[in-house]
C-alpha cells in the first residue's frame, strides 16, 4: 500500500512541500543576495517538479488519489508562503505605488483559498472544474512574477534608468507579472464561481 502511494510522481510532489520551509528561510533576509540566488534556485527546481511530476503521472499512467490530492495543496503552500514571506520582508514595493503591490499578492492568496474551497464544495456534489486556459496564463505568471522578484534581491546590481527612476530590471519584470497574474486571478476566479454559482440552489 505504501509502496504504490510513494511513486515518482508524489515524491516530487512531496518535495515541493518539504522544500517550502527552506525556501522561505532562504528569502528571509532580503540583503542576502547569497540566500536569495539559492531561493531563485530552489524556485526554479520547485517549478520543474511541479511540471514534472504531472508529466511523468500522466505519460506512464501513475496517476494517483494521493497525488491529486497532494499537487494542488503543494502548490498553494509555495505561493502563500512566498506571498507572505516577500510582503513582510518588503519585496513587494516599487515605485509610484510603494507597497500597494501587496494588493495584487493578496487578490492572489485570496483566490487560492476560495477556489479551493469551491472545489472542495462541487467536488462533493460530483461537478469537476476544469481549468481554463485563462487560468494556466494566469500560472504562468505567477510563477514568472515569483521567480523575478526573488532573483531581483539577488542581482541588486541588475539596474536600468527609466524616467529619472533606478530601477532593477528582474524586480520590475517580477512587479508586471503580479499585476497581470492578479488580473487574471480576478478574472478566472469570476468564472469558477458562476460555475459554482449554478449549483448551488
Amino acid at each position: 500500500m505504501l509502496h504504490s502511494m510513494l511513486t515518482l510522481p508524489n515524491l516530487l510532489t512531496l518535495s515541493r512541500i518539504v522544500a517550502v520551509p527552506l525556501l522561505v528561510a532562504l528569502l528571509w533576509w532580503p540583503r542576502w543576495e547569497l540566500g536569495y540566488g539559492l531561493g531563485f534556485a530552489m524556485y526554479t527546481l520547485m517549478g520543474l517538479t511541479d511540471y514534472f511530476d504531472g508529466y511523468v503521472a500522466r505519460s506512464y499512467g501513475a496517476v494517483s488519489k494521493l497525488g491529486a490530492f497532494l499537487d494542488p495543496i503543494a502548490d498553494k503552500i509555495m505561493v502563500a508562503a512566498v506571498i507572505l514571506v516577500l510582503s513582510a520582508q518588503g519585496v513587494l514595493w516599487g515605485p509610484y505605488v510603494n507597497d500597494l503591490h501587496v494588493i495584487a499578492g493578496l487578490v492572489i492568496l485570496i483566490r487560492e483559498i476560495a477556489v479551493s474551497g469551491l472545489r472542495e464544495f462541487l467536488g462533493g456534489l460530483q461537478v469537476s472544474l476544469p481549468v481554463s486556459r485563462l487560468a494556466k496564463w494566469k500560472t504562468t505568471f505567477q510563477m514568472i512574477c515569483f521567480g523575478a522578484l526573488i532573483l531581483g534581491n539577488a542581482t541588486p546590481w541588475w539596474n536600468v534608468v527609466l524616467g529619472g527612476i533606478e530601477m532593477n530590471v528582474p524586480h520590475t519584470v517580477g512587479l508586471i507579472t503580479l499585476w497581470l497574474a492578479a488580473v487574471l486571478t480576478v478574472i478566472t476566479g469570476w468564472d469558477y464561481l458562476r460555475v459554482g454559482l449554478k449549483h448551488m440552489d
